[in-house]
């Protein structure tokens, strides 16, 4: 039996849509925001300290990748 060789071949770097990309998960980050504050106003305490700061952490994860989306930007022309 004979087994057929396979070359792993990276796909090319395309990264011209990049920042289409990037903004488009800043506005999913952004909803995901809305929609743990809209929760908050039925969750206990614990819950609400919980989504706080989880909430904290996507306004961080948006501010890295505003800065990225600039970069790819700058890049691209």
């Amino acid at each position: 039996m004979k087994v057929a060789k396979h070359h792993n071949q990276p796909n090319p770097d395309d990264r011209s849509d990049n920042v289409e990309k990037l903004q488009h998960k800043v506005q999913d980050t952004i909803e995901n925001i809305e929609a743990a504050h809209d929760t908050m106003e039925f969750a206990s305490p614990e819950e609400k300290e919980k989504i706080k700061e989880k909430n904290r952490r996507r306004e961080e994860a948006i501010s890295g990748m505003r800065a990225e989306i600039k970069d790819e930007a700058r890049d691209q022309q």
